[in-house]
């Protein structure tokens, strides 16, 4: 199945410091985008170790005979571990987390997909925006209870509140789920500080207008930063191209 795939970051334009991290595998096999809290230094930590420990635990593991989704919550889980043996070794980092999305391509199977905290994966077919992950936030569960509306969900001042996240003692539990694509997918890994700035129908505009990985993701970031740019902004776009034999690549610079 072939990949083009890039990915960007932006600290945005009211942050001083970038708390997103972002990985994409050289040769297409896995993307993952964090986003972390808890104090700038403790915010950056976490989704540097999260990413780096989700990107170390796949590598060393992937040729194992581990299911996918086994092997998806057993890197978020070491994730979790080494974020709370960071918090220990720095207290003043005590209250440090970070959200995680990753999509894993493993020959011959579907994609997987694994995601704790509220950045999310999307995926457009044709004209069609579908929120894959369903956010780990208060808001999102009282939405689903029929508690809040879609509408007020939008705007409630608990919307950014985490239900789940990494960096918790109690984490026993990872959202994984196979994803469907066909070739001429589009599929866009990022953190709230897109969703926040950019309705679906926009981000779905920008995703199918422009061919171009690259500029794909420069058009989102901006477009972002357009609308206020209030969060550190990170996508990683992966376009579906066919089922080949050929390698996935990135998009030239």
């Amino acid at each position: 199945m072939e990949r083009l795939f890039t990915g960007l970051t932006d600290v945005g334009l009211l942050r001083s410091v970038n708390q997103d991290a972002y990985y994409t595998d050289p040769s297409g096999r896995f993307f993952v985008v964090a986003d972390g809290m808890g104090g700038h230094a403790g915010g950056q930590e976490a989704s540097r170790i999260a990413t780096q420990t989700i990107q170390s635990y796949l590598n060393a593991h992937w040729d194992s005979s581990e299911p996918s989704s086994a092997l998806l919550e057993a890197a978020f889980l070491e994730a979790n571990h080494r974020i709370l043996q960071e918090q220990r070794i720095h207290p003043e980092w005590g209250e440090m987390g970070t959200t995680a999305v990753v999509v894993l391509f493993r020959q011959n199977e579907l994609p997987w997909c694994a995601h704790i905290g509220d950045s999310r994966l999307y995926r457009l077919r044709g004209y069609k925006l579908e929120q894959i992950t369903e956010d780990h936030t208060w808001v999102a569960l009282a939405t689903k209870t029929g508690d809040l509306t879609p509408d007020q969900a939008k705007v409630h001042p608990w919307r950014h509140v985490l239900a789940q996240c990494l960096g918790r003692e109690d984490l026993t539990h990872v959202d994984v789920q196979s994803v469907h694509v066909q070739p001429g997918d589009r599929l866009l890994l990022c953190s709230d500080g897109l969703t926040e700035e950019l309705s679906d129908e926009l981000i779905a505009s920008h995703l199918k207008s422009i061919r171009v990985c690259d500029k794909a993701a420069m058009a989102l970031v901006n477009a972002a930063k357009e609308q206020g740019g209030r969060d550190n902004i990170t996508v990683v776009v992966v376009v579906i191209n066919g089922l080949t034999s050929g390698k996935p690549s990135p998009e030239p610079a």
